[in-house]
């Protein structure tokens, strides 16, 4: 009889962390309420036009730009709470403002708020995440806040659908969701503000003498810190913001945007099952975190990054077994395989989220995590521009397998910089 094999304790992440998912999982519910319909309230129930509902998402993306790179050097010199509480506030406005929006001038300055408020917010919730736990519980606690994310989004287009379901002034309707989502950003700002971690007695006394010796002239100057330049001049560090977009384009774009296309276009699958596939990554992402955890926990952080797209390679390599069965083959094998793709996709998300973050902290130290964080915003918000048009491109021009295919080629490029990433690191 073998003794049974000895586990490491898992970190406890605490109340504050918490606290902090909970407001996150409000404030992503809220988005999830107004996500889908911006463009189409703006253009035609507000009756603005197409140039209206595109100068909001222009403005919300030049705003959003220049606020993350504004943000990153605020989060780092004076830490990244007040910056977080920041951006929550410019949000709820930014929704908010949508409510009673009837004009252009209204609705820009919606999309202003917003980008703001987006722009601050990515470039100070790592910083605020990873004071909330231990250092040990890092990797646990990015995945659970991708998992809150994404179920937040879910709940709130259920929500949303179930309010515009049948109802004559679609108009009145969305008016009173976008101050709800603007709303549900409030308890975000508070909790935020409320988690700062408190100065130790032993720190204050600390303070106290390093201004004593800046006033008697005895303290060392101290340097600037690093800037967006040098972070990048640092290979893994050039290499995981290139990953960042990449995961982006390739993979998250591509299962919100172009998979059910593919599927319901293409595959003449109905959405009714489009829903059913795209419901199962969700539900897997929320039962594989427990069984993976404490697996993923046990390998390199730059193994289990590369292997995200791996996973995302395989799970496309299943909707190509589901196109190349076609219609003919038996239901059980045809949509069995997509919902093999779709529990594969969601461990290769969980695999990203588990290693990304806590190598960007890693690799950027404290006093750079603002800027590093921006980085990652700003590549992220690249990936996701650019993503959509090319996997929908790609759709349009290509067979079901020829698409599925190119899917699968795109998550071998992502981990060909995450397998690079991973013998820079391995060779240093």
């Amino acid at each position: 009889m073998t003794a049974p094999r000895a586990t490491a304790p898992r970190t406890p992440l605490g109340r504050r962390f918490g606290l902090l998912m909970g407001a996150l999982l409000l404030s992503s519910l809220g988005n999830g309420l107004c996500f889908p319909f911006t463009s189409i309230y703006v253009s035609q129930l507000l009756g603005l036009g197409g140039r209206a509902a595109g100068g909001y998402f222009i403005a919300m993306a030049a705003a959003s730009f220049a606020a993350a790179l504004a943000g990153g050097p605020l989060a780092d010199r004076g830490g990244p709470h007040r910056v977080g509480a920041l951006g929550a506030a410019a949000l709820a406005a930014g929704y908010a403002l949508l409510a009673p929006a009837g004009a252009v001038p209204l609705v820009l300055a919606s999309g202003v708020c917003v980008g703001v408020g987006f722009g601050l917010f990515y470039a100070s919730i790592v910083g605020v995440v990873d004071t909330a736990v231990p250092e040990s519980g890092r990797r646990a606690a990015f995945a659970i806040r991708h998992i809150v994310n994404n179920a937040g989004i879910g709940l709130g287009s259920v929500a949303a659908g179930l309010a515009l379901h049948g109802t004559d002034t679609p108009e009145g309707t969305l008016r009173w969701l976008y101050l709800a989502n603007g709303l549900a950003a409030l308890p975000l700002i508070a909790v935020i503000l409320g988690v700062r971690p408190r100065a130790r007695p032993e720190a204050n006394v600390a303070k106290e003498a390093n201004e004593a010796k800046e006033r008697s002239g005895d303290a060392q100057p101290s340097g600037p810190g690093p800037t967006y330049r040098s972070l990048l001049r640092a290979r893994p560090m050039a290499l995981l913001i290139l990953a960042q977009a990449l995961f982006a384009i390739v993979g998250f774009t591509q299962i919100e945007a172009t998979v059910p296309l593919l599927l319901h276009d293409r595959m003449a699958v109905t959405l009714g099952w489009v829903s059913v596939v795209v419901a199962a990554n969700s539900f897997a992402l929320i039962a594989l975190q427990p069984l993976l955890r404490g697996r993923l926990e046990r390998l390199p952080e730059t193994v289990v990054l590369a292997g995200g797209p791996v996973l995302w390679a395989v799970a496309f390599g299943c909707g190509l077994g589901a196109a190349l069965a076609g219609e003919a083959a038996p239901a059980a094998v045809r949509y069995g395989l997509l919902l093999a793709f779709a529990v594969l996709f969601a461990a290769g998300e969980l695999m990203y989220s588990s290693a990304f973050y806590p190598l960007l902290l890693r690799w950027s130290g404290e006093e750079a995590v603002g800027r590093a964080s921006a980085l990652a915003s700003l590549a992220w918000n690249l990936g996701t521009a650019s993503g959509p048009p090319l996997g929908l491109f790609i759709v349009a021009h290509a067979s079901a397998t020829g698409s599925w295919l190119a899917l699968a080629l795109g998550a071998a490029a992502a981990f060909t910089v995450t397998a690079a990433l991973y013998g820079r690191t391995a060779s240093t």
